[in-house]
């Protein structure tokens, strides 16, 4: 079929008002039956700088080594680094603190310790718990929950500890003790 008059659209003829009305109707079906997207946007304000896996860093001062942290993988992120099986030495005070968990957040000088934690001091002393928290500055380790903590023969177990490194002070709540008395001569 072969158009000769005004306009042809699909093989009909018409002029130019029908074009026009067909073409405003089509439009207005577009605009009354189909709805926009529901495009949901995310936005991204703490994406991670770096991951390394296997990894150890040093902390170094002119006196030496101030601290050692070493996992399976980290995260570093603006403000902190994530750690998968965190293994932190503390050397900066008198006595060197090691802390191990299954992950942590190093940020802002504090340790937060998650999941089978292991505190040892190199004198002997020693605590497990599930979560932590200890201040670089202050040298304070702090556990909300229960935990175990031992010296030698000597047990005490508790609740909600705060335990200073430098200054050796211990508090809790809830503490039963097993103390092994010296015989003096």
């Amino acid at each position: 079929m072969i158009c000769k008059s005004s306009f042809c659209l699909f093989g009909y003829n018409m002029n130019i008002n029908h074009f026009f009305a067909f073409l405003f109707i089509s439009l207005l079906m577009i605009l009354l039956l189909f709805k926009p997207m529901d495009i949901k946007q995310q936005s991204f304000t703490d994406v991670p700088s770096f991951s390394i896996s296997s990894f150890i860093m040093y902390e170094l001062n002119s006196k030496g080594l101030i601290t050692l942290m070493n996992g399976d993988k980290a995260t570093k992120y603006a403000n902190r680094y994530e750690v998968e099986r965190m293994n932190y030495t503390d050397n900066s005070k008198e006595y060197i603190a090691n802390m191990k968990s299954n992950t942590g957040v190093y940020k802002n000088n504090t340790v937060y310790l998650d999941g089978d934690i292991i505190y040892s001091r190199e004198d002997g002393l020693t605590f497990k718990t599930q979560k932590a928290v200890y201040n670089k500055k202050t040298t304070v380790a702090t556990v909300d929950g229960s935990y175990v903590l031992y010296r030698d023969a000597n047990i005490v177990t508790g609740e909600k500890l705060k335990y200073n490194n430098s200054l050796e002070t211990l508090e809790s709540k809830n503490i039963k003790a097993i103390y092994q008395l010296e015989e003096s001569n």
